[in-house]
């Protein structure tokens, strides 16, 4: 941990707005506050100290510990493959996947997707409804044919979640459907219940 002390921000308030506390950087990463206390205390969230012994995160060192986590795959945990064209969506969701013990790679697209199955089957995949060219929906009827109904679970992701989503979800194989806009801690308990890790 960087044991730092905080530069003055002489009345900057724009300045402000880069450093966070533990409570708003764990919500930035989507984390428990525990959780980021054992990251700091390891070393893998760099974090400065006020005089009274408080953390404080800056914001570019979050975003960089965001995009090394994505990187940064730990082999042998449960392969999750997340299926986006949102590369915001993509990377937040990756990050908080890989630090819960899982193996996640990423398509921006249903046919890079549906390359990567040919490559290697995931355990579960997270899959966008929307998306341009071939949705979700779509993509979701290549795998079965391919690979047969149930043989993967996927949960999909949906901007609109109501009855009707849910209930064409289920009818059409998906295990579930998650809204966007989710809170990252439902997505991880959601691929626990879906897919526990050993």
């Amino acid at each position: 941990m960087n044991a730092g002390r905080l530069p003055g921000r002489r009345g900057d308030r724009g300045g402000d707005l880069d450093w966070l506390t533990l409570g708003q950087a764990a919500s930035y990463l989507g984390v428990a506050q525990s959780t980021l206390r054992k990251w700091t205390d390891s070393g893998r969230v760099p974090a400065f100290k006020t005089p009274g012994g408080h953390r404080r995160y800056r914001r570019r060192d979050l975003d960089s510990f965001l995009e090394r986590s994505g990187q940064a795959v730990e082999p042998g945990g449960p392969l999750v493959l997340i299926v986006d064209d949102d590369d915001g969506v993509r990377a937040f969701v990756r990050a908080n996947l890989e630090l819960e013990g899982y193996s996640v790679r990423e398509a921006a697209s249903a046919e890079e997707g549906l390359a990567l199955l040919e490559e290697q089957l995931p355990d579960l995949i997270l899959l966008d409804v929307m998306m341009p060219q071939v949705d979700g929906w779509e993509m979701l009827r290549r795998v079965h044919e391919r690979h047969g109904v149930g043989s993967i679970p996927v949960i999909m992701f949906s901007g609109q979640v109501d009855e009707g989503t849910l209930a064409a979800a289920t009818e059409r194989g998906a295990s579930g459907v998650l809204g966007k806009g989710f809170d990252p801690q439902e997505l991880i308990e959601s691929a626990k219940r879906t897919l526990p890790i050993p």
